[in-house]
């Protein structure tokens, strides 16, 4: 029933980016079989029961609901992780085969992480970029942040081509704290060029993770007829037929998301491969792991 409510067809039918990504937050963290803390900070001490007069905000208001005691989380520290997310809002990124597009099943991942760094008092911010950097959230964790984000997130559209250059040189003029940054893209782009333009953000101590977004029929397509296929973003054609779909482009596609990967492991970067027909709690699921291991 949980993943139900984390299945991308279901999520398309909400028109309230906000309401997405509270039904996926909630319905992910009644999925954990741990504490309900399981999140981005790496700053959470400890739990301790709650006295007359402690403020109200730190309560865990998730453990109140199962315990019916009230708990609060203690930090070490004023403020915890600082996490960037930037998503490819490029023209390929509207491609889908179902329901969902690309850009879609990325806001939704977007929006629900940044809903729960939020709701962990993260200091979160946003990069929403094509060729230009089209829209700029500086991090913080103050009261509103969590509107700024969400409005980033329901005007991202697919325009033009990527450029990875820009964005990343953009977060480096305004990062001057090491945090973690998660990049959201189909990645169309050489395995080498995306490491070389990204890598840089880890020499200033920052955590990268990479959510490489494809739809299945990108990476396991089904062609019955030769077809004309049409770039999105440069417009250019080709005709393909089955034979090179099950051959030569699931040879490539493999090859390049292989590299992809090596690469980023070897330059320090985390990498996830994203299926959009997938529930979000397996991409969720995924950073955890990694921010666990990072621990």
């Amino acid at each position: 029933m949980r993943s139900q409510f984390l299945d991308p067809r279901v999520l398309a039918g909400m028109s309230d980016i906000t309401l997405v990504a509270k039904t996926v937050v909630d319905g992910f963290i009644s999925g954990l079989h741990r504490s309900p803390d399981f999140g981005f900070s790496q700053e959470f001490a400890e739990y301790r029961p709650y006295s007359l007069g402690d403020d109200l905000r730190y309560v865990d208001w998730n453990v109140f609901a199962r315990t019916e005691k009230a708990f609060l989380k203690r930090y070490r520290g004023e403020t915890n992780t600082r996490i960037t997310l930037l998503l490819d809002a490029s023209a390929s990124m509207g491609f889908g085969s179902h329901s969902v597009t690309k850009i879609n099943y990325a806001r939704y991942l977007v929006a629900s992480l940044g809903y729960l760094a939020v709701q962990q008092r993260d200091a979160c911010g946003m990069i929403v970029f094509d060729d230009e950097v089209r829209h700029y959230v500086q991090p913080s964790s103050r009261q509103g942040q969590m509107a700024k984000l969400l409005h980033a997130v329901e005007k991202a559209e697919p325009g033009k081509r990527t450029d990875f250059e820009k964005p990343f040189f953009h977060f480096q003029q305004y990062q001057f704290r090491r945090g973690v940054a998660m990049v959201f893209s189909d990645f169309y782009a050489p395995p080498e060029t995306v490491i070389k333009t990204i890598e840089p953000l880890r020499y200033r101590g920052n955590e990268v993770i990479l959510f490489h977004i494809l739809d299945p029929e990108e990476i396991r397509p089904k062609l019955h007829e030769p077809m004309i296929l049409v770039d999105m973003e440069t417009e250019e054609s080709m005709e393909v037929s089955p034979d090179y779909v099950n051959t030569e482009y699931r040879d490539k596609i493999g090859g390049h998301m292989e590299a992809l990967k090596d690469k980023a492991a070897g330059a320090g970067l985390d990498y996830f491969l994203v299926d959009t027909s997938q529930p979000l709690d397996a991409a969720m699921r995924e950073y955890f792991r990694i921010r666990q291991g990072r621990m």
